[in-house]
């Protein structure tokens, strides 16, 4: 949707389907109804996610591209944003780590996204030229001991710059310039914004004659939920990034689960033990009473840790962003209203999309048809706009 404050749509990502027939019934089956109840008088954004087996099908295949062409036009819906982080399956599977494979140190991951900003700039609006997609933090740190992550850097920043190289050429054969937008998330080999911001700079110090090309390729995807599990201030980042020239490719509205250990300590932990699931990772940082903040790679980990001298908790659950608390459990959606109300002050984005993908895993009492907790998301965002 085209609003005063930038794009705004959600990510097809809570749709299931990798091969590409698959999920493009999904988007047939859900996006009309969406646009209707929250969009019916006017153009509808959706942030599209290909994985991989559908990408291979979509730049083969011409025709399947221009079938998905022409269902746009006929929907009045575009496509502004692409969501490259998820590879493989991301649905009814464990993920868990492997969300991040392959990772950029791979080969494949680079042909990935290289097929994606091929397919962005072919169904981009005419009047958009310029446009993002979304990828992982280079890795999984845990992957990485001591003696091998330098290594995994240096691959993954070899194929960085490689996919710089053919941006800029995409760029002078089309007249769109795209932009990967690398997403920091907790335990990721970028896992926070500080590491975000000194991985970029020393990019940039590394390859000063391509300065200007890394700025304009390689921008950053906010996720304000992996802000705030990291503890990480939303206008301290927001306005770091925009002092140092680093481009913010896109604000990812979404928001995780918050509790305050300070009080009812039990009682919570067990609402808390309500989300813990098989699907997804759900990475874990806790203060304690120093102020210190502890790490733990997945829910499952700290539900016993958390009992002892810890005073908050925050947990990487995308949960729904209409909401501020579960009953015992809060959410962080006051950083949400930060990141919108510093965006109408600042606009240090074109580009803001929903993303909330774990309707399928949270608690029933919280699932609801697919088309109206969308809609419902879309229309809380559109009323702190």
């Amino acid at each position: 949707m085209y609003t005063q404050f930038g794009l705004l749509g959600y990510c097809s990502n809570i749709h299931p389907g990798e091969i590409w027939e698959e999920h493009f019934q999904e988007l047939q089956n859900n996006v009309p109804k969406i646009k209707e109840l929250v969009s019916p008088k006017q153009s509808f954004g959706l942030g599209l996610r290909i994985a991989n087996l559908a990408s291979i099908e979509l730049f083969e295949n011409p025709l399947k591209l221009q079938e998905l062409k022409n269902w746009l036009q006929k929907e009045d819906v575009f496509v502004y944003t692409l969501n490259g982080f998820p590879f493989g399956g991301f649905h009814k599977e464990i993920v868990k780590d492997q969300v991040h494979t392959p990772d950029w140190t791979t080969f494949e991951r680079l042909e990935y996204s290289k097929r994606l900003a091929q397919i962005l700039v072919q169904i981009l609006p005419e009047t958009l030229q310029t446009a993002g997609l979304s990828t992982s933090p280079l890795s999984y740190k845990f992957w990485w001991n001591a003696d091998s992550i330098q290594s995994a850097f240096e691959k993954s920043n070899k194929h960085i710059l490689d996919l710089v190289d053919f941006l800029v050429d995409l760029k002078s054969k089309t007249g769109k310039s795209i932009h990967l937008d690398i997403e920091p998330e907790p335990d990721g080999l970028l896992g926070n914004h500080q590491e975000f911001v000194k991985w970029f700079e020393k990019l940039v110090e590394s390859n000063p004659e391509k300065e200007l090309q890394i700025r304009e390729h390689i921008q950053i995807c906010f996720d304000v939920c992996h802000y705030a599990v990291s503890f990480d201030s939303i206008e301290d980042s927001l306005k770091e990034l925009k002092e140092k020239g680093i481009g913010i490719g896109k604000i990812q509205i979404s928001s995780a689960l918050r509790v305050d250990l300070g009080e009812q300590k039990d009682e919570k932990l067990v609402a808390l033990k309500a989300y813990e699931e098989p699907i997804y990772l759900h990475q874990v940082r806790a203060k304690n009473s120093s102020d210190k903040i502890i790490e733990f790679g997945d829910l499952s980990e700290a539900l016993i840790p958390l009992k002892e001298d810890f005073k908050e908790a925050r947990i990487h659950f995308h949960i729904p962003i209409f909401l501020d608390n579960f009953g015992l459990i809060d959410s962080t959606q006051e950083e949400i209203r930060k990141s919108i109300q510093l965006q109408k002050l600042h606009a240090y984005t074109e580009q803001l999309e929903i993303e909330t993908y774990t309707w399928g895993v949270l608690p029933k009492e919280l699932q609801k048809p697919m088309e109206e907790s969308i809609a419902r998301e879309i229309d809380w965002v559109l009323k702190q706009l």
